[in-house]
C-alpha cells in the first residue's frame, strides 16, 4: 500500500477536517487583533499570517499537481525537485510527485547556486519546483541545468520569473481525478541528500516501502490520535521532519507548520493552534528554558496544559537539558529518536517515553527495526563497549544513487552501517559515544567530543559547545571545546578549566574557545567547517605552536 493511498483515505473520511496550518510569526497582526480575527481579514497575496487547508483540499492539490505534470511530460520514475521553504503548497506537491510514480527530490533551502546544481544533475532532475528565495540562485547555474525543461514557481504570480511557470496558475484548471497510476511498495519514491558536512551531498535512493514503514513507526511510538496536534518547526526537505509528520498522516491529525523558531512564536503557536506534540532541536529547547529563566517569557500568558509530549532528534541530547525542561514542564511526556537519511530518518532506534529513567541513551531498536553494535570486521562486540551501530529494518535505503562503492561502504547483507559509535548498557539501551570521523586520538586514547560536550553543557553559564580535534606535535591530537555563552553571562577560560576537573583528566579540553557554535538547519553541530576554521592556519593553531 503505497502512502498516497493514505491521504486519499483521509480525503474520503475526514474531508472537511483540517490537515495542514501554516502560521509566519512575520506576518503577524499587530497586538490588538486577535489571531482568529486575523482570519477575517483579507490580507493582500503572500502576506497570510495563518492558511489552512483540509485533508480534501490536500488530496485535491496533490492530484491537480499529480495532472499537471503528465502534462509536461512527467512520467513513473522521472525525478522532480523540491527548493522550497516550509509552507502550505510543499507536502500537496510531494503527494502529487508521488502520485505520478515520479520521485520527489527535496533539497537543503541552505544550498549554494553551486550545490542546487550539482544535486539536481547528480538526482537527474527534469523539473525544479521552488519559492522567490531560490530564484536568484536558479538563475545563476540555469545555463548548466541543460536536463532541467520546466520550471514552476510557488510564490505571489506577479514574482514569477520569466523562465517559470506560476505553480497556482498552472493548477488552477488542472483535474481534481486521482492519476490512474499503479504504484508498489518496491517502485522508486524520493530521493534524499545527506548533511554534506563531508563535502558535496550524496543522493540517497529510497522505495515507497521505506515511507510506509516510517508512517508505522512514528505512529507506533508516539500513540498520535486524531485529537492530536503536531507542531512542525524543522524544515520538511529533511526526513526528520517529514516522517515525524507521518504518524499525523496516518492518524488523520492536525498538522502546524511554523515558519520560525523563536521562542515566544513556539510557546504562542502551541496555545493558539492547541499543539500536543511538538519537535524541537537542542538549541530551540535551551533557547526556549534561557528565556523563561530570564523572565522574558512568561508561562502563565500561554495556554499549554493540552501539551503532552516533547520530543528531540537530530543530535545528541545533554540529559541536563531534559532534565532543566522536566523541571519547568513535569507533565511533559519526553522522546528521543535516532535515526539517518539514510534510514529514512528518525526512529530506527527511540528511547520511549516509558523511558525518561534513561535519559541520555538514544534508546532500544524502533519498531520494525534491529540493532546492533559491531566492530571494524563486522562481528557484534561484547555488551559494554563501544563499537559502530548498525540497523536493519524497512526503511533502510535501496542505495546512495548512481554510487555503488559508496553504497557497498554502508550497506551490509542488509544492515546499515551508520557511521556512529555507540554501546549497550545492561538492559540493552544505546548510548551515542560519537560520530566514526569525529573521535580524537589524543596520545593513543580514544577520546569522544560527545561525552566532553554533555559534561561542559551542565555548566550554567554555556549554551552551546562543540568539542573538535587540533593537531598537536606531541600527541597527534588535543581537544579543544569551541563554547558559545548564554546571553549576558562573563566566563573566563580558566573558570571553564576549574569545571572540567570534574572529568578524568585525559578527557578534559586542552583549549578553550569562545565563540558561536555553527549548526546546520537539522541542529547538527558544522565540525568540518569548525576544523577548517582552527585547523588551517587559525589563531587556535598558532596558539597551539606556542
Amino acid at each position: 500500500m503505497p502512502i498516497t493511498e493514505f491521504l486519499e483515505r483521509n480525503a474520503r473520511i475526514y474531508p472537511n477536517d483540517v490537515a495542514l496550518v501554516e502560521v509566519n510569526p512575520d506576518n503577524a497582526p499587530e497586538h490588538h487583533v486577535t489571531w482568529r480575527e486575523y482570519n477575517l481579514i483579507e490580507p493582500a497575496e503572500g502576506e497570510q499570517y495563518r492558511r489552512e487547508i483540509t485533508w480534501q483540499q490536500f488530496d485535491i492539490h496533490a492530484n491537480q499537481f499529480a495532472n499537471f505534470l503528465f502534462t509536461r511530460g512527467i512520467k513513473k520514475g522521472d525525478k522532480v525537485g523540491i527548493l522550497l521553504m516550509n509552507c502550505l503548497e510543499w507536502l500537496p506537491i510531494y503527494f502529487g510527485i508521488l502520485k505520478t510514480g515520479a520521485l520527489a527530490v527535496p533539497m537543503n533551502y541552505r544550498y549554494s547556486a553551486d550545490e542546487i546544481q550539482y544535486c539536481t544533475e547528480l538526482a537527474d532532475c527534469t523539473m525544479l519546483v521552488f519559492g522567490d528565495e531560490f530564484t536568484s540562485r536558479i538563475q545563476a547555474v540555469r545555463d548548466q541545468l541543460v536536463n532541467v525543461t520546466d520550471y514552476i514557481f510557488v510564490g505571489k504570480t506577479d514574482a514569477t520569473p520569466d523562465f517559470a511557470d506560476n505553480y497556482k496558475t498552472m493548477i488552477h484548471y488542472c483535474s481534481i481525478t486521482p492519476p490512474p497510476v499503479l504504484l508498489t511498495d518496491q517502485d522508486d519514491a524520493a530521493i534524499y541528500f545527506s548533511s554534506g558536512t563531508t563535502g558535496f551531498p550524496k543522493a540517497i535512493l529510497h522505495r515507497h516501502e521505506a515511507l510506509v514503514a516510517s508512517c508505522q513507526t512514528e505512529q507506533h511510538h508516539h500513540g498520535q490520535t486524531r485529537e492530536d496536534v503536531f507542531l512542525c518547526i524543522p524544515p520538511l526537505y529533511h526526513t526528520g521532519a517529514k516522517m515525524h509528520w507521518f504518524g499525523s498522516l496516518l492518524s488523520g491529525s492536525r498538522a502546524v507548520l511554523l515558519r520560525g523558531v523563536k521562542p515566544e512564536w513556539i510557546l504562542r503557536t502551541v496555545s493558539e493552534e492547541k499543539a500536543t506534540i511538538v519537535w524541537l532541536l537542542v538549541p530551540w529547547a535551551q533557547d526556549i528554558l534561557d528565556c523563561i529563566d530570564r523572565g522574558e517569557l512568561n508561562l502563565e500568558e500561554y495556554r499549554l496544559s493540552q501539551w503532552r509530549l516533547m520530543h528531540i532528534g537530530a543530535q545528541p541530547v545533554p540529559p541536563s537539558l531534559i532534565k532543566r525542561w522536566k523541571a519547568v514542564f513535569p507533565h511533559h511526556q519526553y522522546d528521543t529518536n535516532y535515526g539517518l537519511s539514510e534510514s529514512i530518518g528518525p526512529g530506527c532506534v527511540h528511547l520511549g517515553v516509558e523511558n525518561i529513567h534513561k535519559v541520555g541513551a538514544i534508546g532500544k531498536a524502533g519498531y520494525l527495526w534491529e540493532t546492533k553494535i559491531v566492530d571494524e570486521q563486522g562481528t557484534a562486540v561484547p555488551q559494554g563497549e563501544v563499537g559502530e551501530l548498525a540497523v536493519k529494518g524497512p526503511g533502510v535505503m535501496k542505495c546512495y544513487y548512481k554510487n555503488k562503492t559508496a553504497t557497498d561502504e554502508i550497506l551490509k547483507d542488509g544492515w546499515l552501517c551508520t557511521g556512529d559509535m555507540a554501546r549497550e548498557d545492561e538492559d540493552g539501551f544505546i548510548y551515542l559515544v560519537d560520530r566514526k570521523k569525529d573521535v580524537i586520538i589524543s596520545g593513543g586514547e580514544n577520546l569522544y567530543p560527545v561525552q566532553i560536550e554533555n559534561f561542559l553543557r551542565a555548566y550554567g553559564k554555556i549554551k552551546d559547545v562543540a568539542v573538535i580535534g587540533l593537531p598537536d606535535a606531541r600527541l597527534g591530537e588535543i581537544a579543544a571545546a569551541l563554547i558559545e555563552l548564554k546571553k549576558g553571562c562573563i566566563c573566563t577560560e580558566a573558570e571553564i578549566m576549574e569545571f572540567c576537573t570534574g572529568m578524568p583528566r585525559y578527557k578534559r579540553p586542552r583549549k578553550i574557545i569562545f565563540a558561536e557554535v555553527p549548526r546546520n538547519p537539522t541542529g547538527k553541530i558544522e565540525k568540518p567547517k569548525l576544523r577548517e576554521i582552527y585547523c588551517g592556519g587559525s589563531l587556535v593553531e598558532a596558539q597551539i605552536s606556542k
